[in-house]
């Protein structure tokens, strides 16, 4: 029979569990937490890329927070930015990405590898390559336009005329690959006999996914919402290749206009304030899919 264990030697034995995670922590610490807690003591300085501010930044306080609420172009690239996520993470990337998976779950086979390969292959592009097809795409002498020619339809100047819908339209394109992956694995683990018996209790397809389906994966579902929010409310590349933020500032998000103020401009304490709403923007949706996620496992 073991003799129970003491409190010391069970206190000792979990701070050795916890030594590999030490490395790990301080990694993080350093590249990931440093650069934020930076970001939020530029916002109250005024440095610069040149002159006296760069060499010698002074405090300011909220003074760069004050000036969002004066600058016209800043609520218009919040409101850009919202929009962006709704629309081509969460209702997007999301809603296409399991209607992807449910089909590929359905058909199987080669028809399954045929899909899950075509959409994949955007996903697996860099980013910067990505983008510059994308571009290719919509833009004036592009490819959808030939199509549409093609079809003796008149094309038109797609980055011009409809600047967001032709980047969130390319995001979806870029991004629903990583849902898709995420159900497929979620629905892998559904029980088949249950969705039996509901079949032989006469449930349609759309009740079977509504009351069987959807529930058994919505831990799946939060942690890809998550995910892909944070990941979409980053996206730099993409815009800035295919409209810089134009025309008018008519695709100018948050990211976009970040880089623009403090690189462009050289305003770098302007511009890391309004990196850091963007940061705390990804706090407030972080914390509301954790209580989603709280409350699927429970």
């Amino acid at each position: 029979m073991t003799a129970p264990e003491s409190p010391q030697a069970g206190a000792l034995r979990r701070r050795f569990r916890l030594l590999p995670v030490v490395p790990s922590v301080l990694l993080l610490a350093l590249f990931l937490l440093g650069p934020v807690l930076w970001s939020f003591y530029a916002s109250f300085t005024n440095a610069a890329l040149s002159g006296k501010a760069a060499a010698n930044p002074q405090w300011i306080g909220l003074d760069n927070y004050a000036r969002m609420l004066t600058d016209s172009v800043f609520p218009l690239s919040a409101w850009l930015t919202v929009v962006f996520v709704a629309v081509s993470a969460i209702l997007g990337q999301n809603a296409l990405g399991l209607v992807i998976a449910l089909l590929m779950t359905r058909s199987g086979g080669a028809t399954a590898s045929l899909v899950g390969t075509a959409v994949v292959s955007s996903w697996v592009l860099p980013e910067i390559v990505a983008a510059f097809a994308a571009y290719a795409y919509f833009s004036q002498d592009g490819t959808l336009n030939q199509l549409l020619g093609m079809l003796g339809v008149r094309g038109a100047n797609w980055l011009y005329a409809f600047p967001m819908g032709a980047v969130i339209l390319a995001n979806v394109w870029r991004g629903t690959a990583f849902s898709m992956l995420v159900y497929r694995a979620a629905l892998s683990q559904v029980p088949r006999d249950i969705s039996e018996a509901a079949l032989m209790d006469g449930a349609r397809g759309w009740q079977r996914l509504a009351f069987i389906t959807l529930p058994i994966i919505r831990g799946s579902i939060a942690t890809n919402l998550m995910l892909i929010t944070l990941q979409t409310l980053a996206v730099f590349t993409l815009i800035w290749v295919m409209t810089a933020g134009g025309p008018s500032n008519a695709s100018t998000t948050l990211p976009v206009l970040a880089y623009q103020e403090a690189f462009k401009l050289g305003d770098i304490g302007y511009g890391t304030a309004i990196a850091s709403v963007l940061i705390l923007l990804g706090m407030v949706f972080g914390a509301v899919y954790v209580r989603l996620l709280r409350g699927a496992k429970s």
